[in-house]
């Protein structure tokens, strides 16, 4: 009977360390699962900025000259 007790008493020993570092992962997990949110956050904003600046860019720049059919015909 002390034997099964003892046998018994390791497993329930062994279960509780196993929680404990389960415990522990998941908590780590958490603040890695923010902190890549975090970083999408940041990067998901600086391209749209980047955007911004392109299509401003785009606004300023001159028209292209419409081409004729005949001009096309005529390039060498």
């Amino acid at each position: 009977m002390i034997p099964d007790f003892s046998h018994l008493s390791a497993k329930v020993s062994q279960l509780a360390e196993l929680v404990i570092s389960l415990r522990n992962e998941n908590i780590a997990l958490q603040k890695y699962a923010v902190s890549l949110a975090v970083d999408k956050a940041d990067l998901t904003r600086r391209m749209q900025e980047a955007h911004d600046r392109v299509a401003a860019l785009m606004d300023r720049l001159p028209a292209e000259p419409e081409i004729e059919a005949k001009d096309v015909e005529e390039s060498p």
